[in-house]
């Protein structure tokens, strides 16, 4: 039985990787910003909100993780003409949340399969913004996911001996609410003839390829970062 943590299950990519990874031989612990039923809620926001999870994630799975799934996150405009405080503080939390919180989790994760001597796997949902940039009221947003795709190369190469491996999933625009209201707000044909494959992906295309890193994706691409963008950016 695979024990996984998972951030940011309640819509959305998060949502359809709880579907991928609803299955016998997986013992799930599903993590929500808001409180409902089957879920461990957490506030990224907060900065204890980190460490309380996963020692809530701990108990709820008997004492041993597995792998970790990074995929909560937020997309929020910051426009570069907005006042000094308000810029800032939004650079901050989307850097707290995107970022700093999955970092925190990936250290707890490292740390407690050091002590078992056990491996195991850290997943982070990316984005192709960390590459290609973003929007100019989104600097936060791809800041955050280059730092996260840096992070899992950095652990891939410093623990792969402990059998710690690490992954990035690279989506461009995902079938989400988040990314329909953005395709909507920034003239939806004209983003989608910059996408070759003539449409985003779908939640549960990049629910795949999560549920094969975590799962079966095989050691030696450990630091690997895989892109779901129907060609829309490619490296």
């Amino acid at each position: 039985m695979t024990h996984i943590l998972l951030t940011g299950a309640s819509r959305g990519i998060g949502a359809a990787c709880a579907v991928a990874f609803d299955r016998a031989d997986v013992s799930l612990a599903r993590h929500a910003t808001r409180p409902a039923p089957g879920v461990l809620a957490a506030d990224f926001a907060d900065p204890a909100a980190p460490r309380a999870l996963w020692d809530a994630a701990l108990d709820a799975l008997g004492g041993r993780i597995d792998v970790l799934v990074n995929n909560a996150g937020v997309f929020e405009a910051s426009p570069l003409d907005a006042d000094d405080d308000a810029w800032v503080a939004q650079w901050e939390r989307t850097m707290r949340i995107n970022l700093t919180a999955a970092a925190e989790l990936s250290r707890l994760a490292v740390l407690h399969w050091q002590r078992r001597g056990s491996g195991g796997r850290i997943v982070n949902v990316a984005s192709r913004a960390a590459y290609r940039g973003d929007s100019p009221a989104h600097w936060h947003y791809a800041a955050a996911k280059a730092g996260m795709v840096g992070m899992t190369k950095t652990i891939a190469r410093g623990y792969a001996r402990d059998g710690i491996l690490a992954f990035s999933v690279l989506p461009g625009f995902t079938m989400t609410g988040m990314a329909e209201e953005y395709l909507a707000s920034r003239g939806g044909d004209k983003l989608l003839a910059d996408i070759p494959l003539g449409r985003v992906a779908s939640a549960d295309e990049v629910a795949e390829v999560v549920r094969w890193c975590a799962l079966d994706a095989p050691p030696s691409m450990t630091g690997a970062a895989i892109d779901v963008n129907g060609a829309s950016f490619v490296r």
